[in-house]
């Protein structure tokens, strides 16, 4: 059987303050910790929960999209034959770079508008600098389209 993890991500406009508070809620340290992105992998309940910075927050919420990380690329391929069976918009996305990590992925979208990922994440990180540490703060947020 697979084994499947929850994804959630959302917009923050503090970025720090949004990982203290996750910290607190989890109980964990954040496994990623970037200038403009921060990642969660929560055991219990299984969670991949990212927060990513934005300088303010759109009208709807700070909702950016919901996923599921699944644990290989041919998963991700099934969920696409999955989606076109049943005749539903994708959007595909093999070895992309995304969220400091190299990704197969396939966006759906559900019919009140929430996007939905199914990913494999192939590469852990993509980037050479450290995680950044709770207490410091980083020089510039990387402008990246992804995940948004």
């Amino acid at each position: 059987m697979s084994v499947f993890k929850t994804h959630i991500a959302l917009v923050v406009e503090n970025l720090e303050q949004s990982v203290t508070f996750y910290q607190t809620l989890f109980g964990v340290e954040p496994v990623k910790y970037k200038a403009d992105y921060a990642k969660f992998d929560v055991n219990n309940p299984p969670l991949n929960l990212t927060l990513n910075l934005a300088e303010e927050i759109q009208p709807g919420g700070t909702l950016s999209h919901l996923g599921i990380q699944v644990e290989s690329s041919e998963t991700v391929q099934a969920a696409i034959e999955r989606f076109k069976q049943a005749k539903l918009a994708t959007f595909e996305e093999h070895n992309t770079d995304c969220c400091y990590a190299i990704q197969d992925k396939v966006w759906v979208t559900d019919p009140d508008g929430n996007r939905w990922e199914i990913f494999v994440v192939k590469l852990a990180d993509t980037t050479p600098e450290d995680n950044l540490t709770t207490a410091s703060k980083a020089a510039e947020p990387v402008k990246s389209t992804c995940c948004k």
